[in-house]
């Protein structure tokens, strides 16, 4: 039987061009991939741009251009970013796509026909930046301003005619889906926020515009804009060709096995998504996970707030794998985190080039020097040898589980682990002393190149361009990594030829 993975990234809103917290969730979300393909499964990864809504039509009108336009000069930014972090998304979708106006028109329509949407007025809060409605609840006054508490974006009054979906007849169907599913929403802390929302009360949710003109209009009222969240969900269906749900695509990857998001987010994630879908006779995806934000000092990157760090940036200073290892090393994932150049300069000199590359090269120089770069042919294992390497069977479904609960930090602590481990081991044997006793010189190098091809092929998800330089040691392509091989103790071929490799990641000098 086929196993498949769908995991998608948030459709990004190009009102401005990309940040970190951008490339945060692309790079989590490449990772998962990478790790499901490596593990021998059909992956779909999707990324995207969210173009339509009031954000946008603003956005285009203070730049005097054409929402359209405006959207193709945005988007071409998250795509081209998409090859910058060089993510291995098979698919970027852009909702002013006609394959996906044709899906949420469908999802529409169903709705409709359902009795599940209504058309009356709507008199509330509206935060523009947000795209999102808010109760009196949830908003504050700030410097004579009113703003969501939630995001801290400004609010204004709307009144105007809209249609409604019947989001507060699903509370408790929904409590109860929470309650069938209970890894629907991660982590724990998020689902918690959610059920507390949704046990709060919901309020019929209003699903269209007509102060506004740029978006997919309802289909059986073109006065009225579909509202652009249940427009942007839609995306994770539309890719899959939907409304044909005996389309491969469909029928292979849906429902999703993950939605990865920012907290910010979760809301219309966790409680109007699974709504519709349940709505629409739909399956609900398997899982959303809300992670944390990347801050810049302790505020969240916003536009208005001119605190972006901009991704591009740092690749051009440090490189991109530094990048990617530190976002998903130092950033405990479901929290937090936040980026400074010391930090990671510090994890590129400690980590990358010490622990990592250093290994690489000083073992491969030794088995140059000894072995004439060639797989040792006559090795004996010692407990300690045995030890070193079993560890990585022991572990190995711990870490399967750790991917599929989206538990980075095991993995990235497991790999850290026997980093030290490694280097540690070819320390204290001292091959150096033991050229007197080829038996045991060949098993120490053995065991240490051994060791280094587990560790890099652990790595590609994480550093993908830096771990199959490392694998070239090994004549391993990035077709045929395979995660399951790390269980074998003797993968190594007796005899085989090795390859030099150049320095992996050369350090940061700092100015003291």
């Amino acid at each position: 039987m086929s196993k498949f993975f769908y995991i998608t990234t948030p459709i990004y809103y190009p009102s401005a061009k990309p940040h970190m917290g951008h490339a945060y969730s692309s790079i989590v979300a490449d990772f998962f991939a990478r790790f499901k393909r490596i593990q021998g499964y059909n992956v779909l990864f999707l990324t995207g741009t969210d173009e339509h809504g009031q954000k946008i039509q603003r956005a285009a009108e203070k730049k005097g251009m054409e929402p359209k336009a405006f959207c193709d000069e945005i988007s071409k930014t998250f795509f081209d970013l998409s090859k910058t972090l060089n993510l291995s998304n098979d698919d970027f979708i852009r909702t002013t796509e006609l394959r996906h106006k044709k899906s949420v028109e469908n999802l529409w329509n169903i709705l409709e026909k359902k009795n599940e949407i209504y058309l009356s007025k709507y008199s509330g809060w509206y935060s523009v930046s947000d795209e999102a409605f808010y109760s009196e609840e949830e908003i504050e006054t700030k410097d004579n301003k009113k703003i969501s508490k939630l995001s801290g974006s400004p609010v204004e009054w709307v009144e105007e005619e809209s249609f409604f979906f019947k989001l507060s007849k699903w509370q408790k169907p929904l409590l109860k889906f929470y309650n069938d599913n209970p890894d629907f929403i991660l982590p724990e802390s998020r689902k918690n926020e959610v059920i507390s929302f949704v046990k709060g009360g919901l309020k019929d949710l209003s699903v269209s515009r007509k102060s506004f003109s740029w978006g997919i209009k309802v289909p059986s009222n073109k006065d009225h804009v579909i509202y652009v969240w249940l427009d942007a969900l839609t995306n994770y269906i539309s890719a899959l060709n939907y409304p044909n749900t005996n389309d491969k695509l469909y029928k292979s990857y849906w429902p999703a096995t993950v939605h990865l998001i920012g907290k910010d987010i979760l809301r219309f994630h966790a409680v109007y998504w699974p709504a519709f879908l349940l709505a629409a006779d739909i399956d609900a995806p398997k899982r959303v996970y809300g992670h944390g934000w990347i801050l810049s000092g302790e505020e969240k990157m916003s536009k208005s707030k001119g605190n972006i760090l901009d991704p591009i940036e740092i690749v051009d200073t440090y490189g991109l794998d530094p990048l990617r290892y530190y976002l998903i090393k130092e950033v405990s994932f479901g929290n937090d985190g936040n980026i400074s150049k010391e930090k990671l300069e510090n994890c590129i000199n400690s980590d990358l080039a010490n622990n990592y590359g250093n290994l690489c090269q000083r073992v491969i120089s030794f088995i140059e020097k000894n072995l004439e770069l060639k797989i040792p042919e006559n090795y004996s294992f010692t407990k300690e040898d045995k030890e070193v390497l079993k560890i990585y069977e022991d572990s190995f479904n711990k870490l399967i589980d750790s991917i599929d609960n989206q538990n980075i930090n095991f993995y990235v602590n497991f790999i850290q682990d026997q980093l030290f481990a490694a280097n540690k081991y070819f320390n204290d044997q001292e091959p150096w002393k033991k050229k007197e006793d080829l038996i045991r010189l060949n098993t120490i190098l053995y065991v240490s190149i051994e060791l280094i091809r587990k560790i890099s092929i652990m790595l590609y998800p994480i550093i993908p361009d830096s771990s199959l330089k490392a694998l070239k040691i090994f004549n391993i392509s990035e077709d045929k990594i395979d995660f399951n091989s790390i269980k074998v103790h003797e993968n190594l071929k007796k005899n085989d030829k090795l390859n030099k490799i150049s320095i992996l990641f050369k350090k940061i000098e700092k100015n003291d």
